[in-house]
């Protein structure tokens, strides 16, 4: 993508703008808000399928988020191929037994014990998607250089904020699921060493009986969340 000959800065024009009253940007805020709420982590998935299209968007969208030097420091590996998605369950699931057999110890098991969490994965399978999302910690010249990507983490997660908000947009529900450590996923998806797996996100349908853990939608509000200074 960069190439040591062109990298000099360069203005343009913002080429886009957005001139909204204050009224209307209230409004505006309060519609996201709105919508935004109604997003839930879900474990329960149908058969429905998701086309392609619909994932591939979503990914567009999240290839739009800011980084670090504009390095874009992800890639993501979407997966539909039921046997690929049962590979992926069984190598998880493995971790998981550590995690809960002891690896994560007493203090975090009890904080998951609302969440109603345990090392049965069947998402795994049964979402019609799985989204691996990886952080690339190096990248290279396209005369092949390596050059350092920065701030890795958090445009990583800020591109995959963008990727759970445009899923559901999209009317799907999703479920981010991190075993640890998750090395597996390199070899069995063909991805080089200067990636790091951060997070496998299902997508779907919820079933028609599909729960959710009730302590899960009991959000701080927003005098906890808040601090203004003016």
């Amino acid at each position: 993508m960069f190439a040591k000959d062109h990298i000099e800065y360069e203005a343009v024009d913002l080429p886009d703008r957005t001139e909204l009253s204050d009224a209307e940007m209230l409004t505006e805020a309060q519609a996201f808000y709105d919508k935004i709420k109604r997003r839930h982590t879900v474990r329960d998935y149908t058969d429905r399928q998701v086309p392609r299209e619909v994932i591939e968007e979503c990914i567009r969208a999240a290839g739009t988020a800011p980084s670090g030097a504009n390095h874009q420091p992800w890639h993501f590996v979407a997966i539909s191929d039921p046997a690929f998605k049962h590979r992926i369950r069984l190598a998880a699931e493995e971790e998981e037994r550590k995690f809960y057999e002891g690896g994560a110890g007493d203090e975090w098991l009890k904080a998951l014990e609302p969440i109603g969490t345990n090392d049965d994965k069947p998402h795994l399978d049964q979402a019609p998607w799985l989204i691996v999302v990886f952080a690339q910690r190096w990248g290279h010249f396209d005369d092949g250089e390596r050059f350092k990507n920065y701030y890795v983490p958090e445009s990583v997660g800020i591109a995959s904020g963008f990727l759970l908000t445009a899923l559901h947009c999209a009317g799907l529900v999703t479920l981010t699921h991190t075993p640890n450590p998750m090395r597996f996923l390199n070899e069995m998806l063909g991805r080089p060493a200067s990636e790091k797996p951060i997070m496998i996100v299902a997508v779907g349908h919820p079933t028609a009986d599909a729960k959710v853990p009730k302590v899960a939608k009991m959000k701080k509000p927003l005098d906890e969340i808040l601090t203004v200074a003016e």
